[in-house]
């Protein structure tokens, strides 16, 4: 099992690497976390205990496990990378990140090959559980490296599945995204063809309200499409896009026809294409209509 006196990396602390960091420090093992370009999350780790390292090669000198919670793949193949190339003390990485399940499986072979252990462990839930550490996470990992790492996860999930070997928790993240997304470019063209015939959002948030087809995602969604709350879900639709396109992939690679896959991918690139890839998803709803000529505020659609 993972010790305490194991000497924990993390790179990328963000919006959910944040919390996450917090939650392993205040577990009581040793964290070193890379620069950020914003140092608010810096500098709060930095006064919980957290050491800071410039270069990825710096904390990999100084580590044993390295937690990634990057962008994508292109991402965590360039970290990974400079890991293999400064292989220091590091002999575990684990990747949060959503990424592409064939980038994955590729760098955990390059990974074994210089006696490195490679997992991965992306995230479902939001910030908020990041810190609070009530975060899910889908486990792609052999039996034996689980049951090492999971006394480390449970200091910032509360939910915690292995799903397969390496490659198969990113699979089951971009499936279980693919839903939630589905369900977003699902919801802002409802809540569109309704405003287009005297339906408002509010009106039909009542009606899916404890229904069969009511669910967390649908009452988020709904937080920001009828009481205008900016930040009931903070996830870019870039990044809703960058994982669509994943999914979409994988589809391709698996030989899969994947009608509503690419259907989903294309609202989201309408969207950032448009240059509103730094809205949230449920930011969606207003961009659907604005395409449609709609002014959702002024049909009653958002407060």
């Amino acid at each position: 099992m993972t010790s305490a006196r194991e000497r924990i990396g993390f790179i990328g602390v963000g919006l959910m690497g944040h919390g996450m960091a917090k939650n392993i420090v205040e577990a009581g093992y040793p964290v070193t976390i890379m620069g950020h370009r914003n140092r608010e999350p810096v500098e709060d780790l930095r006064t919980r205990g957290a050491s800071e390292a410039e270069k990825v090669a710096d904390l990999a000198a100084g580590c044993d496990i390295v937690f990634l919670c990057l962008p994508g793949s292109p991402q965590v193949e360039a970290v990974v990378g400079e890991i293999l190339a400064n292989k220091g003390a590091v002999h575990t990485i684990v990747d949060c990140s959503t990424a592409n399940p064939v980038s994955t499986r590729n760098l955990a072979e390059a990974c074994r090959a210089a006696g490195i252990t490679l997992v991965d462990a992306p995230l479902a839930r939001t910030p908020k559980e990041a810190w609070e550490g009530q975060l899910d996470t889908m486990v792609g990992a052999s039996e034996a490296d689980f049951a090492r790492l999971e006394p480390l996860f449970k200091s910032w999930a509360a939910r915690i599945v292995r799903v397969g070997d390496v490659g198969a928790g990113h699979t089951v993240k971009l499936l279980n995204n693919f839903v939630a997304l589905g369900y977003a470019a699902l919801y802002a063209e409802v809540l569109a063809i309704g405003a287009k015939n005297g339906v408002d959002a509010a009106t039909f948030r009542d009606i899916i309200n404890g229904s069969r087809m009511d669910c967390g995602f649908f009452q988020t969604f709904m937080q920001y499409a009828v009481d205008g709350n900016r930040d009931a879900h903070k996830f870019a639709l870039r990044n809703a896009h960058k994982d669509m396109r994943y999914v979409a992939g994988l589809a391709n690679d698996s030989g899969i026809a994947s009608h509503l896959a690419s259907s989903v991918k294309n609202t989201f690139a309408t969207a950032e294409g448009i240059g509103r890839g730094d809205d949230y998803v449920p930011m969606l709803a207003d961009i659907v209509a604005e395409l449609n000529g709609i002014d959702r505020k002024a049909k009653g659609g958002r407060a």
